[in-house]
């Protein structure tokens, strides 16, 4: 902890926050957060660059000296990328070699196989839950529509009803289902178990998919009817390959962190001996590194190998794969310097003491400051950063489980109403065909259903476990 941290939240006996000092530090959040959203909106600035400014600001605005303020920047981006930097690299290997080998078109075209008309919106919403799980949302997005194109086109299919499922399943995954980099933040800022959290998320985001994939799809394909466009039906990564991974193979690569993080946190809860030797082996085959290092070591033998890579070709697609998460990488320590800036700050505290006063749940809390973020920065990365650092001292006190669900109720929040300030928006309404209008009807309908589903799910289940 910085020299800021000890003097401003003292943290053996910390007195209370003054009216006054709520006052100051609530305005130096608001305008901390105005300078983010306008860099990001207004000027077009780069979110790594926009959230530097703005944790520098919101330090100024609090009136602590600007060297600690760098100090705890630095700091918090450092402990942020040590954190989950390893994690997003070794995701972005699994899902570079499943694209590459043809691995995700196998479990595309088998399931497909199986689908009729009535069933071709559940296969689809299938077919994102399981291919999201180790790929970024854009990735997936471009991974899947070539597919979503084609059985729109020849099972004369509307487009919402075969595009909507898709596009829930990925979504849902990306904001409540770690190994993504939004979850992963977010436990990490509040210090969250990954398998409760892992356990968890999977339980929301099943019924949410459902009912924002499968059953919202029959009314958007009411209120827009449009054809699959011709000209954005690009050419899949295996059409150039002579063989690909098997079905079988490819599914139990995927699968192998999430099975191997599941059966630590369930061994912890049956053994809950930190001394035994079973529960410390899980403890480390279990731990998200090495669980999706085994899965990117794995991968190149049942994806690589079975699509005839050879290892010059393997190693030219492990460095391809690490290329476009630089940028990410980026966001997400710049996020963790500034949720260590309203901490160290004494933001963090005032939430804690503001949220004791007025007798709101931290789960509603935690999701309203995502939503408040993700409407104005369009950003969900930036909308899980930001609230997951405003709300981390509220998981003190909490129990494994419901510190999983703060980390749940932001990845929530974070998914609210995308517009037109969100890069996903447009990347819907580009690859789909559809005018902007359209898009909200859609899309942004699509996005809400499943916060504010996933948000309920989470408040009930915060009464029940």
């Amino acid at each position: 902890m910085t020299r800021l941290s000890v003097e401003m939240l003292a943290a053996d006996a910390p007195e209370p926050i003054t009216s006054a000092g709520h006052a100051q530090l609530g305005i130096a959040v608001l305008l901390g957060i105005a300078v983010i959203v306008l860099l990001i909106t207004k000027f077009k600035l780069h979110a790594f660059l926009s959230l530097t400014i703005g944790s520098l600001a919101l330090g100024a605005f609090a009136g602590a000296p600007l060297d600690e303020v760098i100090t705890s920047f630095s700091a918090g981006l450092g402990s942020t990328v040590a954190g989950v930097g390893v994690l997003i690299a070794l995701g972005a290997i699994l899902g570079k070699l499943l694209a590459d080998s043809g691995g995700a078109d196998q479990i595309v075209d088998t399931i497909l196989a199986k689908a009729n008309g009535r069933t071709m919106p559940w296969a689809m919403v299938l077919i994102a839950s399981v291919i999201g799980l180790p790929l970024f949302f854009e990735v997936g997005v471009v991974l899947l529509i070539p597919v979503v194109l084609m059985v729109a086109k020849r099972g004369n299919y509307s487009l919402m009803r075969i595009g909507i499922p898709a596009l829930a399943g990925l979504s849902v995954m990306h904001g409540l289902v770690p190994p993504h980099p939004g979850p992963l933040i977010a436990i990490d800022a509040v210090g969250a178990n990954l398998g409760v959290t892992l356990a968890l998320g999977v339980l929301v985001a099943i019924p949410t998919v459902v009912i924002a994939g499968p059953l919202f799809s029959k009314y958007a394909a009411r209120w827009v009817d449009v054809p699959a466009p011709e000209r954005m039906i690009p050419q899949r990564p295996s059409e150039d390959l002579q063989k690909r991974p098997g079905f079988g193979a490819t599914l139990a690569t995927i699968l192998l962190p999430v099975v191997l993080m599941l059966a630590k946190a369930l061994v912890d809860i049956v053994i809950d001996d930190p001394g035994h030797h079973v529960q410390r082996v899980f403890d480390v085959i279990g731990s998200p590194l090495i669980a999706l290092l085994a899965a990117v070591l794995v991968g190149i033998f049942t994806l690589g190998v079975p699509a005839g890579f050879s290892r010059e070709r393997i190693s030219r697609l492990v460095e391809k794969g690490l290329v476009p998460i630089a940028g990410i990488l980026l966001i997400v320590g710049a996020g963790g310097g500034f949720k260590q800036t309203l901490i160290d700050t004494g933001v963090g505290r005032m939430i804690l003491e503001i949220s004791e006063d007025w007798s709101i749940p931290a789960l509603l809390l935690a999701w309203l400051i995502a939503v408040a973020i993700r409407l104005a920065t369009g950003s969900a990365t930036v909308a899980t950063v930001s609230a997951a650092g405003l709300v981390a001292p509220l998981a003190a006190d909490m129990s494994t489980t419901h510190a999983a669900l703060l980390v749940l109720a932001i990845g929530a929040g974070s998914l609210f109403f995308s517009h037109v300030n969100d890069a996903g928006f447009w990347l819907v309404k580009e690859y789909f065909g559809l005018n902007v209008g359209q898009t909200v009807k859609t899309w942004s309908i699509m996005e809400t259903i499943i916060s504010v589903v996933a948000g309920a799910l989470v408040l009930l289940l915060s009464l029940i476990i």
